[in-house]
C-alpha cells in the first residue's frame, strides 16, 4: 500500500489519537505548546462495573477539559484530511486501517527501542526481560504492528530499582520532547528499522504470578511492573515492594529475621517490604507477618 506523504516543514494543525493516561499527558503537552488540535480520537467509553454506566478514557477526559472535539471513529479523520497536516498517535490501542493510512499522514510515539518490543506492553516487557536500556521512538505508521520507519529516538537506561510508573513517566517526557522538536522543526528523515524484532504481548495475571524458583532479579522486576502476587495459606497476596537480600534461603521459604520478612528465590532471598493480603488494605510486610506468622512457611 502507499502511505500518505508526511508533511515538510513545521506542523501546525494536527489530529490526536490516544487512549490511556500516558497519552493524555502528551495531549495536554501539545495543547500547552499551542498546537492547533482539530480532533481527538479515542476508544469508546468503557462499561463500569455491572451496571449501564460508562467511563470515558483518560484522553477523552483531557480533551473535554481542554475544550477539544472528540470522536470514537478513526474514519472521521478522512473528513478533516484536507485541513490537517498530520495525525499524532500515542497508545491508541488499535491498528489503523489501510484506507486511512493512504490518505492521512500519521506518526506514532512508541515506548521502546524499535524493533525491540513491538506491541502492546513494551515498557513492561523491557523490565521483565532485564533490559539495561529502553527508549522512545517517533515513527511513521504503516499497516504492520509497529513496523514503520523511525525518524527520532531517545534512549534511557533502566536502573535495577526503577518501577514501571517511574520509567513510563520518564519515557513520556522524553517522547514529548522528541515530538515537539519534530513538529516545530519539521519531521526528520524516516529510516527503516534495523535488527531483530521482539514482540511485547499484553501482560496477563499469569505473567505476574511469582514463581519463587525464579531468580530474585526477575521477581523484583515483576514487583516493579506492579500487580505481582503469590499464594500464602491458600489466599492471594499482592507483593507491592521488595528489596533483594544477599542471603540464601530455599525457594518460597519464609524467614522472619527481626524486622525483616525474607522469602527465598533461586539464587538469593527477597525482603518483602509492603504487601496487600486478599481483601485487605496494603500494609508493611512486618505488620502483615505479625498477624500471619509466616516464619518457616512456604509460599506458593
Amino acid at each position: 500500500m502507499t502511505l500518505a506523504p508526511l508533511p515538510s516543514g513545521p506542523v501546525r494543525r494536527i489530529a490526536f489519537l490516544g487512549t490511556p493516561e500516558l497519552a493524555s499527558v502528551v495531549l495536554r503537552a501539545l495543547h500547552e505548546a499551542e498546537l492547533d488540535i482539530a480532533l481527538v480520537v479515542t476508544r469508546v467509553d468503557k462499561r463500569r462495573g455491572r451496571g449501564s454506566e460508562t467511563s470515558p478514557s483518560p484522553v477523552k477526559q483531557a480533551a473535554v477539559e481542554l475544550g477539544l472535539p472528540v470522536s470514537h471513529s478513526v474514519d472521521d479523520l478522512l473528513v478533516l484530511e484536507p485541513t490537517i497536516d498530520l495525525a499524532v498517535v500515542v497508545a491508541f490501542g488499535a491498528l489503523i486501517k489501510p484506507h486511512v493510512l493512504e490518505r492521512v499522514p500519521m506518526v506514532n510515539l512508541h515506548f521502546s527501542l524499535l524493533p525491540r518490543w513491538r506491541g502492546a506492553a513494551p515498557v513492561e516487557r523491557a523490565l521483565l526481560a532485564g533490559d539495561q536500556e529502553t527508549g522512545v521512538c517517533l515513527m511513521q505508521i504503516e499497516e504492520g504492528l509497529d513496523t514503520g520507519g523511525v525518524m527520532a529516538v531517545a534512549s534511557r537506561p533502566i536502573a535495577d530499582d526503577t518501577t514501571l510508573d517511574e520509567l513510563r513517566r520518564a519515557l513520556v517526557a522524553d517522547g514529548i520532547g522528541l515530538l515537539l522538536d519534530a513538529l516545530r522543526g519539521g519531521l526528520p528523515t524516516v529510516d527503516p528499522q534495523v535488527g531483530d524484532a521482539t514482540y511485547a504481548a499484553k501482560i496477563s495475571s499469569d505473567d505476574l504470578r511469582i514463581d519463587w524458583r525464579r531468580e530474585a532479579r526477575y521477581i523484583s522486576a515483576q514487583v516493579r511492573v506492579g500487580g505481582a502476587w503469590c499464594i500464602y495459606d491458600e489466599r492471594r497476596v499482592k507483593v507491592l515492594r521488595v528489596n533483594i537480600a544477599e542471603v540464601a534461603i530455599a525457594p518460597g521459604e519464609c524467614v522472619v529475621d527481626g524486622n525483616r520478612v525474607l522469602v527465598g528465590a533461586a539464587d538469593r532471598a527477597l525482603e518483602l517490604v509492603a504487601v496487600q493480603p486478599e481483601g485487605k488494605a496494603s500494609m508493611s510486610a512486618r505488620d502483615w507477618a505479625n498477624g500471619s506468622r509466616p516464619h518457616g512457611r512456604v509460599f506458593g
